[in-house]
């Protein structure tokens, strides 16, 4: 789906655009991933058809509870559910017949067409954290999250060079009303970035805003047809999909942008404790949330969504990192391979307070696992602390600096002939040293990948120069990127009606808090 040129667009485009273009600043920014590497297979055949077997008994004996919400109960008994009440038991294989609409592989559109990123297959799209009310850095803290930091994180989102989408609720605006929020959080992201993004789905109003705005960016026929938003569905663990969420699956699904259906587990709180068991209620709610996406319009791009974390069982916290997590993460990529859907799970995970020893444990374990376990879309890839609860500016770049490691591991290895290297071997011989032969000469800028966070020097150079911890390092590269942000260029038209747009939407409603 989409692999074919964009149409050209309706609205906004024309010579000053391309003439924006033609002088915009633009940032080094890796292509999307596409990994020559294996995916890790870790449950054998037999295990992944009971599952299968599994979720298909729960769906039909069961069911599922689509909450406040008659037209989808009323879709699902027409397609041949047997809906009692709230409760929608599917029969054996309607769901899945209804999934197999949905695309394998879909392209995700930007405002640059440079940035357009392909989701499914061998690629991985890195987006960053989503969600936290929090935002904590080294001058200030931990403190209520503002407008001002969200702009701040789309700002270093857009000069990542590691990653491929500015994702959606960097953190969430906490003095903005919460009715009027996601119009400048939209604003911001099409505005400070040039990269894919993600719409707001708080209410099904406010999707139908995002959709409009992508109207006045992309044009009507575009954003109407082909995916410009990649936005985050959650259902409510266990085996229920409410009326907010599902609402604004809705509006996306019938204006075919992509969504991900994600049920939002913790392990023995929202699920069984077992791999096998919470597997089998992931594939139970993506299987109903994607069939229902594909009721609403066949064909409509959707990603097959899993966030599952384990749970102290002494404090009740859920914690991140954990090998189970990994289990339930593998399984489930095996799961979206045999639907062929696209996969999302995985990201900078962790449940530290600090950008510290442990959340660098946590997170390199859950990004690992991620590249390994084939995840295509990958969210909080950067940024993420305190079991989601905060974004943090120093742990964001220094999580978007190691996604610079994925991409190297994700190219593989070159057995070429330049990979087998014979001639420097021959040239170097005996006791002799690489530094100077010509291998090395071609190849030693690229040779092996650096960070542009941490620190290799030696130890007397390190304290001359303030003997700063990574945290410290961080913080500097954070105030560096925003020295030198240069904001993309824009229509002047579109920049206005996008302006315009969100005045008037906040101005047909009162501010609401809550």
């Amino acid at each position: 789906m989409n692999d074919a040129p964009a149409p050209r667009r309706t609205r906004g485009g024309g010579g000053a655009a391309r003439r924006a273009a033609r002088s915009a600043v633009s940032f080094d920014t890796a292509r999307f991933i596409e990994r020559k590497i294996p995916n890790y297979e870790m449950l054998p055949e037999e295990a992944l058809e009971i599952v299968e077997a599994n979720a298909e008994t729960v769906l039909e004996e069961i069911g599922v509870n689509f909450v406040n919400n008659p037209k989808a109960l009323a879709l699902w008994k027409e397609a041949g559910a047997d809906v009692q009440g709230e409760r929608v038991h599917i029969p054996r294989g309607l769901a899945r017949q209804l999934c197999a609409t949905a695309p394998a592989r879909f392209t995700q559109l930007a405002r640059n067409p440079e940035r357009n990123v392909e989701i499914g297959g061998k690629s991985l799209v890195l987006a960053p954290v989503y969600g936290p009310p929090f935002v904590r850095d080294l001058d200030g803290g931990r403190r209520y999250a503002t407008m001002e930091d969200f702009r701040t994180f789309v700002k270093l989102g857009y000069m990542s060079k590691w990653l491929h989408h500015s994702g959606g609720t960097v953190c969430e605006p906490t003095d903005v009303p919460v009715n009027k929020r996601h119009l400048d959080m939209i604003h911001a992201h099409m505005t400070l970035s040039d990269k894919p993004f993600m719409g707001s789905v708080t209410e099904p109003s406010r999707a139908q805003d995002s959709v409009d705005m992508c109207k006045i960016l992309f044009g009507d026929e575009i954003a109407t047809s082909q995916p410009v938003m990649t936005s985050l569905i959650n259902i409510n663990s266990p085996l229920t999909f409410d009326d907010t969420m599902m609402g604004a699956l809705e509006v996306y699904a019938a204006n075919m942008q992509a969504t991900i259906i994600s049920p939002f587990i913790v392990g023995g709180a929202m699920a069984p404790v077992s791999v096998v068991g919470t597997l089998t209620q992931v594939l139970a709610e993506v299987l109903a949330g994607v069939a229902y996406s594909q009721l609403i319009r066949p064909g409509a791009p959707v990603i097959f969504g899993a966030f599952v974390t384990s749970i102290d069982m002494n404090s009740g916290a859920p914690t991140f990192g954990t090998p189970e997590a990994s289990q339930i993460l593998y399984g489930a990529g095996q799961l979206a391979r045999r639907m062929n859907l696209p996969f999302r799970s995985g990201g900078a995970l962790c449940g530290s307070k600090l950008p510290d020893a442990q959340a660098a444990y946590e997170t390199s374990n859950t990004l690992n696992a991620a590249l390994m376990g084939g995840v295509n879309f990958m969210l909080h890839a950067c940024g993420w602390l305190e079991g989601g609860l905060v974004s943090s500016f120093e742990k964001f770049v220094m999580d978007a600096d190691q996604l610079g490691v994925l991409h190297r591991i994700a190219q593989g290895v070159s057995w070429d002939e330049e990979g087998q290297a014979m001639d420097a071997i021959r040239e170097v011989g005996p006791g002799g040293h690489y530094l100077g032969c010509a291998h090395t000469q071609r190849h030693f800028q690229t040779a092996f990948w650096r960070s542009e966070v941490l620190d290799n020097k030696p130890f007397e150079t390190w304290m001359d120069e303030g003997a700063r911890d990574t945290q410290a390092l961080a913080a500097a590269k954070v105030r560096k990127m925003l020295e030198t942000y240069q904001q993309p260029q824009m229509d002047p038209a579109v920049s206005e009606a996008l302006a315009a747009f969100v005045a008037r939407r906040k101005s047909e409603m009162p501010d609401a808090f809550s």
